[in-house]
């Protein structure tokens, strides 16, 4: 009797100890949904590889921005077509250059039926007899009249260096365009209007579409049926001529404009997506809760159902910015994109389609590498975000 009296708290011991550790302070909770979408994408080695390159190139953004690299990308540092360092240096009579980067052209042929050709010939005759020949800037024989100061300031730039400037390197590591820029540094200033316009962009659409999927979600009615004959109208179009259309009309050039056309055009894939998720969560428990509390209609579609749903806008994003970046650069080669002075890769791609024929085919490489494996990059990151952020996947 004694012995079962003493064994029975001994035996209830160990159920007392999990009780207590399962209810105490120290017990585990179940992770959210972006602690699981991080533990996901840590896992998967090829989106933080492609989570790296992003980063490398947003940092290679603000630094582009603070002028700290790239800033002098406009200054002439090498010859015309500069062909890149592996591939050696361009002999004259390839370049059509002298050592000076002087044009050598030869004198134009005589206009048979000029009235003025006899009296052009007596003055360059006369001219030439003189003591001092005037300095003759056309057919015309007009003398320039700034011709002497002209050559005191050449002078005085030559004194204080300013000759230096006009020595341009035969080859630079990654070769130069028409005007010999550092295509390498182009390209990295291109990189920096290309990205603002793809992210700011894809802001733009995200945030229109997310308010449009969510009011028309929400409500329903004759709202829902508004927004849906909005929808229709930029749906009905290839998004492709929308664009163009658009930047046809503006009829302006610059990086605001072409975020507000990408971002005014965009919008319609996000909207899709987020008034289904409205939609469906607009009846659930939490929702009716919330409304039984008194919750107002803004408190209930972005206090309480778009935490659930941000993810799609999210993912929306990060394809939105891959898009437009893309988008870009085919209004900057059709000639809708940036002014004359402002360099993006759609620019680059432009200047290239000439080049090519000559045979000068580094800008074109320059400018296609470098979208090529930021857009591989933020694909693959997309696709693993979106994979990771799926409350399906386990």
């Amino acid at each position: 009797m004694t012995q079962s009296i003493h064994q029975a708290p001994t035996q209830a011991a160990p159920a007392a100890t999990t009780v207590t550790l399962a209810t105490g302070p120290g017990a585990t909770h179940s992770p959210g949904l972006w602690a699981l979408a991080w533990r996901r994408l840590r896992a998967d080695h090829v989106a933080m590889l492609a989570l790296a390159v992003v980063g490398l190139y947003l940092v290679m953004l603000a630094l582009s921005a603070s002028g700290m690299i790239a800033s002098d990308w406009s200054k002439e540092v090498g010859v015309n077509y500069a062909p890149p360092t592996f591939m050696g240096a361009q002999t004259e009579a390839e370049r059509g250059f002298s050592d000076n980067d002087a044009v050598v052209e030869a004198p134009p042929p005589e206009n048979p039926v000029d009235p003025l050709r006899d009296i052009l010939r007596d003055l360059r005759k006369s001219g030439t007899a003189a003591a001092t020949p005037p300095v003759v800037a056309n057919d015309y024989g007009i003398v320039d009249p700034l011709a002497a100061e002209m050559a005191e300031i050449r002078a005085d730039l030559a004194k204080k260096g300013g000759s230096e400037t006009l020595i341009r390197k035969p080859t630079l590591p990654f070769g130069a365009d028409k005007w010999g820029h550092d295509i390498i540094k182009k390209t990295i200033k291109g990189a920096e209007t290309s990205i603002i316009v793809g992210l700011v962009a894809a802001l733009l659409a995200v945030a229109l579409g997310t308010i449009f999927g969510a009011v028309s979600g929400y409500f329903g009615g004759w709202v829902d049926d508004a927004f849906n004959w909005f929808y229709s109208i930029f749906t009905s179009i290839p998004y492709l001529l929308l664009i163009l259309a658009v930047a046809a009309v503006l009829q302006q050039k610059g990086v605001t404009a072409i975020v507000l056309i990408l971002g005014l055009t965009g919008w319609t894939g996000t909207y899709r997506l987020i008034r289904a998720e409205y939609m469906k969560h607009k009846t659930r428990e939490y929702v009716m809760a919330a409304d039984a509390i008194g919750a107002s209609h803004w408190s209930k579609m972005f206090g309480h159902i778009f935490p659930n749903v941000s993810h799609v806008s999210l993912v929306q994003l990060s394809i939105s910015v891959v898009g437009f970046i893309k988008s870009e650069v085919i209004l900057s080669f059709l000639g809708f994109g940036v002014p004359v002075g402002v360099v993006s890769w759609g620019s680059m791609l432009n200047e290239a389609q000439n080049e090519l024929i000559l045979g000068k085919w580094w800008q074109l490489a320059a400018a296609s590498i470098a979208m090529a494996i930021l857009v591989t990059a933020f694909s693959l990151f997309t696709d693993a975000l979106r994979d990771a952020l799926d409350p399906k996947l386990k």
